[in-house]
């Protein structure tokens, strides 16, 4: 990651990403775990709608991937904020 020089700056480079969530990085996530959740609600509720058994499956298998991704989402935030707490960082 290089940020933009300002003003004659020489640009800095990231090796990773700084260790940091802002308030716009919590409201993204938050955004990822509510399109999660609703895909997982609605693909539920197709699947016990549906009669057709391909259909039925297609709808679970899609359940069960956004219940993965979610968890996913859930942990990755678990560890950063774990990590925050035990390196005394504030967390906003």
């Amino acid at each position: 990651m290089v940020m933009q020089p300002q003003d004659g700056q020489t640009p800095m480079t990231f090796v990773q990403p700084p260790d940091i969530l802002s308030t716009k990085d919590f409201l993204y996530i938050e955004d990822m775990l509510s399109w999660n959740l609703e895909v997982i609600k609605k693909s539920h509720a197709y699947a016990a709608l549906c009669q057709d058994r391909d259909v039925v499956q297609a709808m679970n298998r899609t359940c069960q991937l956004h219940i993965r991704h979610y968890q996913d989402i859930l942990n990755h935030l678990g560890k950063h904020i774990q990590t925050a707490t035990m390196a005394g960082g504030m967390m906003p």
